[in-house]
């Protein structure tokens, strides 16, 4: 792989906003899958030899190494510099040469489709799901959404209340992820906008138990996947001057 704006298995998706959402071509490729493992650190190399299943280890080290090149080239540091923390509730971050970086980020992957979300600064959510159909799908509606959204589902039939279900599904992950908490924040507890559930691509979100602060939420999927990207409603600072060709 190369460190430029783009790379033989990842490129540039959309640009919600201050955040940039990369692709991440997940298919086997002996020549991608080799071009990453150059690109894994110690650490992550024993973590892939946890992997007892190979498709989800190609997964990881797809989007692990696409991730490090985005990384390395944003923050203009070598591959190298870079290892991760995690916050209270696993949430990771980027380390640059012991120091946490001034960088928020964060991945999601489906099938054969990897999403990395990237932005200078604030909270920051992504999430991917290949649009296949799903099992317990009607036990999850009853219990990830609340009434009003269990009640535009039951409008749809067929491919499209699956449609929906992940474009909902997605939406309600993203906000969870860009806020950090994890488990711990129950998704039937809080509402996609209105306008969002009836089809709009853009739309504004305040949590309820935290009301000060707003969340700008977009849908990005298409025909093969449902996608969401959230992010925090705070300015970021001028960007400085980067090199040509770069992406994010």
């Amino acid at each position: 792989m190369t460190e430029s704006g783009s790379g033989s298995w990842w490129r540039p998706y959309r640009r919600p906003g201050n955040a940039t959402v990369l692709h991440v071509d997940l298919r086997p490729h002996p020549d991608h899958e080799a071009d990453a493992l150059a690109w894994l650190d110690t650490e992550e190399h024993r973590r892939l030899q946890r992997f007892e299943i190979r498709g989800p280890g190609r997964r990881f080290a797809l989007c692990r190494a696409a991730l490090r090149a985005v990384l390395a080239r944003r923050l203009a540091c070598r591959n190298e510099s870079i290892t991760f923390g995690a916050g209270d509730h696993g949430k990771p971050f980027a380390v640059v040469d012991g120091v946490p970086a001034a960088i928020s980020f964060n991945i999601s992957h489906s099938g054969d489709h990897g999403l990395i979300a990237v932005r200078s600064m604030g909270g920051l959510g992504v999430d991917v799901e290949q649009r296949q159909s799903r099992r317990h799908m009607d036990l999850l509606i009853e219990t990830v959404f609340t009434e009003t959204e269990q009640a535009a589902l039951t409008t749809a039939e067929g491919r499209d209340r699956t449609n929906l279900f992940l474009d909902f599904w997605t939406m309600k992950e993203a906000l969870i992820k860009a806020l950090g908490t994890g488990l711990y924040t129950d998704p039937a507890t809080f509402e996609i906008p209105p306008a969002m559930q009836r089809g709009m691509k853009r739309g504004t979100f305040r949590f309820p138990d935290l009301p000060t602060v707003t969340w700008q939420l977009d849908n990005i999927g298409n025909e093969t996947y449902a996608a969401a990207v959230a992010r925090e409603a705070t300015p970021e600072p001028a960007p400085t001057s980067q090199p040509s060709g770069l992406y994010v």
